[in-house]
């Protein structure tokens, strides 16, 4: 009987129709010196790879008598070319032309209250799952009963420390003679320090929050954010092995900003693509100048905005207890130089950029089924931190 039902399994196959082109605009000015930054992107299909950039536009931010111009640094990233931040009492509006000669603008936009009370911290905790890990909390309080509406953005940066990490390399041996007068390519590999300059035993990674992360106020007797967590990192993962460093971003939005984040969150979350509740489209706060009825996706956010930055080592909160495992269990192998057919296994292995020496194989087995090498080697990022991150020192980073 499984047999047969097994039998009557046919897969599933999708498919769309009536697909409809849109723009995807993602902008947040904030009260921040800075040079701000707008993403323009098109809706793409269910079985693309991706969204495709919107580039060659023409966009600016317009407050007032002034217009703050961008221009594209990269496919779809446009910068403002002078440093800006969002003042209160003034309204912001985004216009943006694009190369197919259509005009989108959105909804003028204030600056919301500035929150002045904020603190984020980290905190060894029991999340309700039940797994032991660092709870990223943070803190706000504003007197006035303005603020209300928050949302998170965080940027977490990490050292990693390759474990099996060694100073020296392999090479082949280098040949006797011009390479036309010999007859077959030595298989044995020989050991050298590596260059001085080459660091790949430490090496920073940043990566960024992809979720929404929002908080609301407006129930409460004030307008106080305790202990809300924003991220939570398990004990177990290696990001936290040696030194860890988190800049928390609190936004303060408008109402209109906020129910357009927080539908946006409802939506991201769905269980399943085919669920009983189909997400409609959600309108944003900009549109097209030409045809009103145009889809048009996104949202034109001015927010305030604080954020602090803090760092932690694991000893801090695991003191005297073991370092979480590392990416890979990093096991060792000693792969011959030579097989029985006369294949440079060894050469050609390291020669895959997949693996890096570790150490001499001190005892190697030499036996009718299992022969060793001479030397030992583990995967590429036990021994080559450049898989997970870069070498240079993030300039905000202190010990």
């Amino acid at each position: 009987m499984s047999l047969c039902f097994y039998g009557c399994i046919e897969p599933f196959e999708a498919e769309f129709v009536d697909f409809e082109s849109a723009i995807v605009v993602e902008a947040t000015i904030t009260n921040e010196m800075k040079q701000q930054q707008v993403f323009l992107t098109r809706t793409f299909e269910f079985e693309a790879d991706g969204p495709s950039a919107e580039s060659n536009a023409n966009v600016r931010v317009i407050a007032g008598n002034l217009t703050f111009n961008f221009e594209e640094t990269d496919p779809g990233v446009y910068v403002s070319t002078q440093a800006f931040a969002a003042r209160p009492d003034t309204a912001y509006q985004l216009r943006i032309d694009t190369q197919d000669g259509r005009s989108y603008r959105s909804d003028e936009t204030i600056l919301p209250p500035i929150n002045q009370s904020y603190g984020a911290r980290a905190e060894r905790m029991t999340n309700d799952d039940g797994i032991d890990g660092i709870a990223i909390l943070v803190d706000s309080f504003d007197p006035t009963g303005n603020s209300l509406n928050y949302r998170y953005t965080y940027e977490e940066t990490y050292r990693i420390i390759a474990p099996k990490w060694s100073p020296f390399d392999l090479i082949p041996v280098p040949l006797p003679g011009p390479l036309e007068e010999r007859l077959e390519r030595p298989c044995a590999m020989i050991k050298i320090l590596k260059d001085i300059e080459e660091e790949s035993r430490i090496c920073y990674a940043t990566d960024f929050s992809n979720k929404i992360i929002l908080t609301n106020t407006s129930d409460l007797q004030e307008d106080r954010v305790s202990n809300f967590m924003v991220h939570f990192i398990n004990r177990n993962n290696y990001i936290i092995s040696h030194r860890y460093s988190i800049l928390v971003k609190q936004f303060v939005q408008s109402n209109t900003a906020f129910t357009f984040y927080e539908t946006l969150e409802q939506f991201s979350g769905s269980e399943s693509l085919f669920s009983e509740t189909q997400p409609g489209f959600l309108e944003g706060n900009v549109f097209s100048e030409q045809d009103r009825e145009e889809k048009v996706l996104g949202f034109f956010d001015v927010a305030s905005v604080k954020e602090q930055r803090i760092f932690f080592n694991y000893t801090d909160l695991y003191p005297g207890e073991p370092l979480p495992p590392f990416v890979s269990p990093c096991r060792e192998i000693a792969p011959p130089e030579e097989t029985i057919d006369r294949f440079c296994l060894l050469q050609d292995l390291y020669a895959l950029n997949t693996t890096r020496f570790y150490d001499d194989n001190i005892n190697p087995q030499i036996g009718v089924d299992d022969v060793e090498g001479p030397f030992l080697l583990v995967p590429r990022v036990c021994g080559d931190c450049t898989v997970l991150g870069e070498p240079e020192v993030p300039e905000f980073w202190t010990e």
